[in-house]
């Protein structure tokens, strides 16, 4: 039933929404849209860069230099 919309039936829906909620509802909700889109795309970034820094400080070398540590035995 949905395959046959075509162009004209797409212009006769967008028509009848903006009629019933008007152009400032449409405006908002299609800004919140939009915001939840950034906020997405923002998060998928971070999560990539954090799994990135975990994998660099994992591959990273320890290059303290090692201090002798005396035990008890060597003490006595």
């Amino acid at each position: 039933m949905l395959n046959n919309i075509g162009l004209p039936g797409l212009l006769l829906i967008a028509v009848v929404v903006l009629v019933l909620f008007g152009r400032g509802k449409i405006s908002s909700l299609m800004g919140e849209v939009g915001k939840g889109i950034t906020a997405f795309k923002k998060g998928v970034s971070d999560g990539s860069k954090e799994i990135e820094e975990a994998d660099a400080a994992a591959d990273a070398k320890d290059i303290t230099p090692q201090a002798e540590v005396q035990t008890d035995k060597d003490k006595a």
